[in-house]
């Protein structure tokens, strides 16, 4: 049973029009849609709608995208304004921009001026952390609570906001329950399906994630994967391609962690649905831009790096793999300073730059993985050490 399961998750996860968001919209709801982790998803979700974090699962095709961002421009962006302008996301009824970078900027604004949605608001995150800054997004979180409710027709009161914050924090503890099965010394989920669980998380209702989750959990957690091989951590910018994670682990490895975008970053952060009830607005800001390990953040390389420091240990990791689309140089800058930190450690870390879709270039980056462990000594090129 528990397979079936499985891999109903790895079937929601590999579309982006999933049925679980067809059957919410033939009953009339309607999805809003987000991309960054400094998005809270309880403020959608409170106002009714079902919040969606976009993706763009490994395609490779920006011919219309190529039309409104220059081939300069992040690759992962790029995918993920192609699908918006060829129909794919014309299920979404609106959109929430998030100043994340340059290039994310660039798809959304796009994105809406080549093919508006219903609903449209641009969330400003502050890329420091102080009481001004806290202040600000205060501010900015109940500017976005006022115009869903101007959408919604409805008032998104702290009651409703400590509903939607129980059920998205019961999604992150089951996400976070999932990390340590993957991390013990005898997986019990591979690389490839903890990606597709967490990508399911934020694609259909916190109510049915957490039902196939439990029943997932239920099953595994007496059981182990089979694997042999290296363990390996997986570190960088927006990495939402399951081929690309089955392709590293068909060398006999095993990826038992991550720090990326669509990974642990996402789920890091733990809110009281309690605090929803007395300063909900203020809550959130704390949540959300205190625990934002992302390196847009200013001057926060010290905690991005201490946290993939704990997790190699924590995980007992051979290697590390640190990737970055071409062109992201926010996570291109900190992958340079992440490599250094950790070889200074004795960890063995492999960097690497690619285009998004990368499953077209995945000869080559296998081939950089298999050099790669044979540097550490885990594999020879004729069989195991």
């Amino acid at each position: 049973m528990v397979e079936d399961n499985m891999q109903k998750v790895i079937n929601l996860a590999s579309e982006i029009f999933n049925e679980e968001v067809k059957a919410w919209k033939e009953a009339g709801g309607r999805v809003i849609g987000y991309s960054c982790v400094m998005t809270p998803p309880e403020l959608i979700q409170a106002a009714g709608f079902l919040p969606y974090r976009i993706r763009a699962l490994g395609n490779v095709k920006t011919e219309k995208a190529d039309s409104y961002l220059s081939r300069f421009n992040c690759s992962f962006c790029r995918s993920c304004l192609e699908l918006g302008l060829d129909g794919t996301y014309d299920f979404l009824d609106g959109l929430v921009e998030t100043n994340g970078c340059d290039h994310l900027r660039g798809m959304f604004e796009n994105w809406q001026y080549a093919k508006k949605t219903e609903y449209f608001h641009y969330l400003k995150v502050p890329h420091v952390i102080n009481e001004n800054s806290l202040d600000y997004f205060e501010e900015e979180i109940r500017l976005f609570k006022e115009s869903l409710e101007a959408y919604s027709g409805k008032k998104v009161d702290a009651e409703s906001l400590a509903r939607a914050a129980g059920e998205q924090e019961a999604v992150r503890e089951r996400v976070r329950k999932i990390y340590s099965l993957r991390e013990r010394e005898l997986p019990a989920f591979s690389g490839f399906e903890a990606t597709a669980l967490v990508l399911v998380s934020s694609a259909i209702s916190p109510q049915r994630f957490l039902e196939l989750a439990d029943q997932i959990i239920t099953e595994r957690e007496g059981g182990k994967i089979a694997y042999r091989g290296t363990r390996l951590m997986l570190c960088g910018a927006a990495t939402d391609e399951l081929e690309l994670v089955k392709a590293i682990e068909s060398l006999d490895g095993v990826i038992v962690t991550d720090s990326l975008c669509y990974g642990t970053r996402a789920y890091a952060r733990i809110i009281d649905p309690q605090a929803m009830l007395s300063k909900p607005e203020r809550t959130l800001a704390e949540a959300y831009l205190l625990d934002l390990l992302c390196p847009r953040m200013y001057e926060d390389y010290a905690r991005r790096r201490d946290y993939v420091l704990k997790a190699v240990e924590r995980s007992n990791v051979d290697g590390v793999i640190v990737m970055h689309n071409k062109f992201c140089d926010v996570h291109g800058v900190d992958n340079v300073q992440l490599r250094m930190d950790l070889e200074r450690r004795g960890i063995p870390v492999l960097q690497l730059e690619k285009e998004y879709g990368s499953i077209a270039d995945v000869g080559r980056i296998k081939t950089r993985v298999q050099a790669f462990l044979e540097r550490i000594g885990v594999i020879e090129s004729g069989g195991r050490l």
